[in-house]
């Protein structure tokens, strides 16, 4: 019997103890990227959070019990744009767009789907891709027609939102107050200013499929129905947990609710609905205009990944996240700490108490990091933020990894280490702090131990 979590629900209001559908297959969908540009810092976090969930489910359920999917949008209004700004196919823009994307959230601790599936199994890490599953979506869509809860009109196919009369129940938006407060100029195809776009047509230059429900021109999805159709397909018509970024619930989350119900005639579409909350950057929103638009790669071309995973993880996934340098600086003096204090030992114990129980209680990363601090035990301290992503090296592979990042020169070093050594020796202090200086250029620390061996790492 696995521990029990608590999760905090959007669709109730409240945290509920987890029960999944099936102990044997509990199911996780997220809402991935839209691969039309270099993901944002903002982008990173449901991605880290939702990949320490995944983690959490794993250790708890077991590896070969939990199945993850998490999309990939490749065909978008915004994709349709860049790559025409740009001049090459849409396949070449989402293409590489998503290859950058994989290469940064690697690099942020994250499991990808070659991490996690074993030959001859059934996967239990998905990525599907959009234009993979236009033929599902096609079949919801005409399901839904058939069922009164969508039309045909003007070469569009629209989700009819009067049909649903539970509509807004997970962003608690009543359907009434919502017609009331509906712009007065809508498409004059709509029945109500509402119903929002399942199908629509494409235009010249535009990806293009064959039309559902006997429309002759050929067209393109609408934007919701992706993930209904993706999350049925991968892990059923009811699954347990759907998560995704807090800006989501409304209109995306809801739709997806209000297609998948409504075709499938199920009373919820995943039991959970976590939602993570919103980042700033050192005290303000991030955009372009205000110059402080971070990619994920940015950040990273100056803090290794664990830094930036760890400074994501202090604050609470649903709390917002201030971004500032003074914490990226902490997140960094607190790893070396313990990677000071776990060495080269190797796994060690398992998942502590202490540190699992806050994780039970809705994801609580800051009170399971203080629980952390206390460990002592190197192989201890290793198991227990293994579980959070954290520590994947040892210490001595850690410096390896950073002088190798670096690009010192190894030989250089040592021999300026040997220099000074000498010139320590003969007490001819001037040539000593010269070959100090000379490493300290380079970016390199040096320590002198009791022992009287003298050990060096890449400083900060």
């Amino acid at each position: 019997m696995a521990a029990m979590l608590r999760l905090y629900n959007t669709l109730s209001g409240q945290k509920d103890v987890f029960r999944p559908i099936d102990a044997d297959n509990v199911r996780l969908y997220a809402c991935g990227p839209t691969v039309y540009d270099a993901a944002h810092i903002g982008n990173a976090r449901p991605i880290i959070v939702f990949d320490l969930l995944f983690r959490v489910l794993r250790h708890l359920y077991g590896p070969a019990h939990v199945t993850y999917a998490r999309n990939v949008t490749d065909v978008d209004d915004k994709i349709n744009a860049r790559a025409a700004e740009r001049g090459i196919t849409i396949r070449e823009l989402t293409d590489g767009t998503l290859a950058r994307f994989h290469r940064d959230i690697r690099d942020l601790g994250i499991l990808m789907p070659e991490d996690v599936n074993r030959p001859g199994e059934a996967p239990r890490f998905i990525e599907p891709r959009a234009t993979d599953h236009i033929a599902e979506m096609a079949a919801m869509i005409e399901g839904l027609v058939a069922a009164g809860h969508a039309y045909v009109a003007d070469g569009h196919v629209l989700f009819d939102v009067p049909s649903m009369p539970d509509y807004g129940r997970l962003s608690k938006r009543p359907l009434d107050e919502m017609e009331a407060g509906a712009r007065v100029e809508v498409a004059p195809y709509k029945r109500s200013p509402l119903d929002f776009v399942l199908w629509k047509p494409s235009k010249p230059g535009e990806p293009a499929w064959p039309s559902p429900c006997g429309i002759a021109e050929p067209g393109r999805p609408g934007w919701h129905i992706e993930c209904s159709a993706m999350s049925a397909k991968h892990l059923g018509q009811t699954f347990d947990i759907h998560a995704g970024g807090i800006d989501l619930i409304f209109p995306h989350h809801e739709n997806e609710v209000a297609q998948s119900r409504c075709c499938f005639g199920t009373p919820v579409m995943a039991n959970v609905w976590m939602h993570n909350g919103f980042l700033q950057v050192e005290g303000e929103k991030m955009s372009k205009s205000l110059g402080n638009f971070i990619t994920i790669r940015q950040v990273l071309n100056d803090w290794p990944g664990e830094v930036v995973r760890l400074n994501m993880l202090k604050s609470h996934y649903r709390q917002p996240i201030d971004w500032t340098l003074r914490g990226l600086e902490e997140s960094s003096r607190m790893l070396d700490r313990w990677y000071a204090t776990a060495g080269d030992a190797a796994l060690a114990g398992g998942m502590p108490e202490s540190v699992l129980a806050p994780l039970l209680d809705d994801l609580n990363t800051p009170a399971a990091i203080a629980e952390l601090h206390k460990l002592t035990a190197p192989g201890s301290l290793r198991a227990a933020a293994n579980t959070l992503g954290f520590l994947q090296q040892t210490q001595s592979e850690r410096e390896t990894s950073r002088v190798a990042a670096s690009g010192i020169d190894v030989a250089a070093v040592e021999a300026l280490i040997a220099a000074r050594k000498e010139a320590r020796a003969a007490k001819d202090w001037a040539a000593s702090d010269r070959a100090r200086d000379a490493l300290a250029a380079m970016g390199v620390a040096v320590k002198d131990n009791k022992d009287g061996t003298t050990t060096w790492t890449v400083a900060g």
